[in-house]
């Protein structure tokens, strides 16, 4: 067993000892490079589901009957199950073993995107989606601990870095991949592709993956801590996905986010006294943890409530079939999955203060950039904003993790990986909230006067408000039979009222975005990430 020292959750050094094998290691079993090789590939399996059951859902709904609450429970079923769950997943690998927890989590999702595949209700899809979910989370922050145990520090940004293009690329073949399956063999398909993804994945664990476990690791669970954390991260995930259709002043929303921060108190109080705490508070004492964690959270926002825009603007604007739209957006997941890499061994050379800094002001400026796209913006344009957003989303994804899983004790690698996907979480959902209420209220005030202007024919109320609703994902509401003028200018109201939505949006994303790179100042290299494998020679 090899001696290492880390920090604990009050800041004092002490020894860690980590067992199984040491990190000079002979053969494949335990290899840095064939255990990223193996992690990528389960994490390929997850995130491909990410965008791949987008394109799938008109299919599903049409041939399960579902109404449009139950297309949108397959997706929000997923993210409500997976948001909560991450972090108590972390501390299921941090007690168990990463090994074991991520080949449960490979087994489990593949298992249950069979099952979504041989469903016969969208009441199964739903249920099993949400069992996707559990598993997703068993599967994510162990993936972390993994590469975080295996690798010296020299090398973990560039396993991260490849872990991000990995991430990337996958991204980005969801809405290609999904398009052509769905057109030419069936909506089951999508997931049915989980099933030898997820076996390769499950062989190449098995033979490859070692398992490594702090001597100072948790020996039991805070039963009371996880129940805290899940119904506050329950409430504000729900309260965030509900916000749209309640309204933010309702007082369903307001009482779901009420009860989030009186559990999330609950959480910081209990956890202050319990022996074996869920999330040591004592973490958070590491300024550049907590700076990562709040930069994943601003990135997220930023990025994925910005991107929920940008596939209604190509496929309801621009008229793209949902590959179309997925080619038109491999400027910005290509740049996503070169400059990964590269800002992984520009994190090694100079830190990542710098590369932080630097990437979240290209994303402003592409944020920026994006606000002045139009109806009829070419291809050209779109795609250097595009890829100016990806080059500067690269160093954050790969950053920001480093900072946050190299900064806590190795037997904290768990949490921590946990801790970054639930940031990325929660981001993600309070900008596709947030940018979406922005959107709302832009085509609230501006759509009826725009139609007026273009002297159209008077709606009643209910007709405005059902219009609102399409113009909102850029739906021009074109009655059927209507003449071709008229639909013309029904069209260009629509399409130009959305598009001032977007850029309201998308200039509050750029905002965002300066506030992330203000914040990347305070982050730096992990001072634990030596505690992993140490000095391995790879």
């Amino acid at each position: 067993m090899t001696s290492q020292i880390t920090t604990d959750d009050r800041g004092e050094q002490v020894p860690v000892k980590e067992t199984g094998p040491g990190p000079h290691r002979s053969g494949l079993r335990g290899h840095p490079w064939l255990t990223l090789f193996a992690v990528a590939i389960g994490v390929m399996m997850v995130t491909l589901d990410g965008t791949i059951v987008a394109v799938a859902n008109p299919a599903i709904q049409q041939h399960l009957d579902a109404s449009l609450a139950d297309v949108q429970w397959i997706t929000n079923g997923y993210l409500l199950a997976l948001a909560v769950s991450l972090i108590t997943a972390g501390k299921l690998g941090d007690r168990f073993g990463h090994r074991q927890t991520f080949l449960i989590g490979i087994a489990g999702f593949a298992a249950a995107s069979a099952a979504i595949g041989l469903s016969s209700g969208v009441q199964y899809v739903i249920a099993f989606r949400v069992a996707q979910g559990l598993f997703g989370a068993l599967l994510m922050p162990a993936a972390l601990g993994l590469l975080r145990a295996t690798f010296p520090a020299e090398k973990l940004n560039m396993a991260i870095g490849i872990w991000g293009m990995v991430i990337g690329a996958s991204t980005a073949a969801g809405p290609i991949v999904g398009g052509l399956l769905v057109e030419n063999v069936n909506w089951q398909s999508v997931f049915f592709i989980n099933l030898p993804v997820g076996i390769i994945a499950l062989a190449f664990g098995l033979f490859i993956l070692v398992d490594h476990r702090a001597e100072n690791a948790p020996k039991s669970f805070d039963a009371v801590g996880i129940l805290l954390l899940s119904a506050a991260m329950f409430s504000l995930i729900w309260a965030l996905i509900k916000a749209s259709e309640w309204g933010w002043g309702d007082t369903r929303t307001i009482l779901f986010l009420i009860a989030s921060v009186v559990c999330f108190v609950l959480f910081a109080v209990w956890e202050s006294k319990v022996a074996e705490p869920l999330i040591p508070l004592g973490m958070f004492r590491s300024v550049p943890l907590s700076a990562g964690t709040v930069l994943m959270v601003l990135m997220a926002f930023a990025f994925m409530g910005g991107l929920f825009f940008v596939t209604f603007y190509l496929q309801n604007v621009h008229g793209m079939s949902p590959v179309d739209s997925g080619l038109h957006l491999l400027p910005l997941t290509g740049m996503m999955i070169i400059g990964s890499p590269l800002a992984g061994a520009a994190i090694t050379a100079v830190g990542p203060r710098i590369p932080l800094v630097t990437g979240m002001v290209a994303t402003a400026v592409a944020c920026f950039g994006m606000s002045a796209l139009t109806p009829g913006t070419g291809t050209l344009e779109m795609s250097l904003w595009f890829a100016l957003l990806g080059v500067g989303l690269a160093p954050v994804m790969v950053g920001a993790t480093e900072v946050i899983v190299g900064n806590a004790p190795l037997e904290l690698s768990g949490v921590a990986g946990g801790l970054q996907q639930a940031a990325m979480q929660v981001g993600g959902s309070l900008g596709t909230a947030v940018l979406g209420a922005v959107m709302a209220t832009t085509v609230g005030n501006s759509f009826g006067d725009n139609w007026e202007q273009a002297k159209l024919p008077p709606l009643t109320p209910e007709q405005l408000d059902l219009a609102e609703k399409g113009v909102q994902v850029g739906i021009a509401p074109v009655p059927p039979q209507a003449p071709a003028p008229v639909a013309e200018a029904i069209t260009k109201v629509a399409h130009d009222t959305f598009v001032s939505g977007m850029s309201t949006a998308f200039t509050v994303a750029g905002c965002v975005a300066v506030l992330a790179a203000v914040v990347a100042c305070f982050t730096k290299r992990g001072e634990n990430a030596a505690a992993g494998a140490g000095a391995a020679h790879v």
